[in-house]
């Protein structure tokens, strides 16, 4: 079964309006854990609008999944992962201020800055996943980086989904069993939600696990915590 990892910074985001300490962090991520999740996720940037740097250590110490931290590897971000030691680490193109992820690295333009900074990551034991785009030639540089695993950049095909499923998920499945012919781990994540998890989950051989966060988190403003995971997971348990 694909994983399904609960990315946490819009409740981080929630938590930091009022200055306090509530929803806190910690027992969000333990009563998901609770109710199904195999992993949490969490985003830092460098405004530390949502979630922060603090929050890392803090998860660490309590999750009993996988505790997946991703990020732009700038120094004070690698200095805090290296630190933790999650269970993984996933580098994404954020430039400072980005208001969300929207797409994957040039594998092979960066491909000297990518594989110095993959390296600390897996001397420490932290498996490492590179954000990318479903482009033959950026997963043939992820490979070719050295990273354990790629995430695929997943807003195109979720925008493009109500269009017509078969062609906003085909160019994802191509890459996708190429990844898998390499040997790459394969991550997916951004705007999949309980219209298109399933269809996406089952359209992509070798998938590992998914990370998702908005879509959840508003779903769970309406059904709780509970059933919405158990949605999410139930869309994952066919593929």
């Amino acid at each position: 079964m694909v994983r399904l990892s609960v990315n946490l910074n819009k409740v981080a985001l929630i938590r930091n309006s009022r200055g306090a300490d509530y929803p806190n962090l910690v027992q969000v991520a333990l009563d998901c854990e609770r109710f199904g999740a195999q992993g949490i996720t969490i985003h830092p940037r460098p405004d530390q609008r949502h979630a922060r740097y603090s929050d890392v250590a803090e998860l660490r110490a309590a999750c009993t999944t996988e505790l997946n931290i991703e990020g732009y590897p700038a120094g004070e971000f690698i200095d805090v992962v290296l630190a933790s030691r999650p269970d993984q680490v996933t580098l994404v193109p954020d430039e400072p201020g980005q208001l969300t992820s929207d797409h994957g690295w040039d594998t092979v333009g960066r491909a000297g800055f990518l594989r110095e900074v993959l390296q600390p990551f897996q001397a420490a034991g932290i498996r490492t996943s590179i954000f990318v785009d479903p482009d033959p030639r950026m997963i043939e540089g992820a490979k070719a980086v050295g990273t354990d695993r790629i995430e695929f950049y997943t807003g195109p095909f979720a925008h493009q989904f109500k269009h017509g499923p078969a062609a906003a998920v085909a160019p994802f499945t191509e890459a996708c069993q190429l990844a898998a012919d390499l040997g790459l781990g394969i991550n997916a994540g951004h705007d999949l939600n309980l219209e298109n998890l399933a269809y996406f989950a089952q359209h992509m051989p070798g998938l590992q696990e998914v990370s998702i966060g908005h879509a959840l988190v508003t779903d769970a403003l309406y059904l709780g915590f509970e059933e919405t995971i158990r949605r999410y997971l139930a869309c994952l348990r066919g593929a």
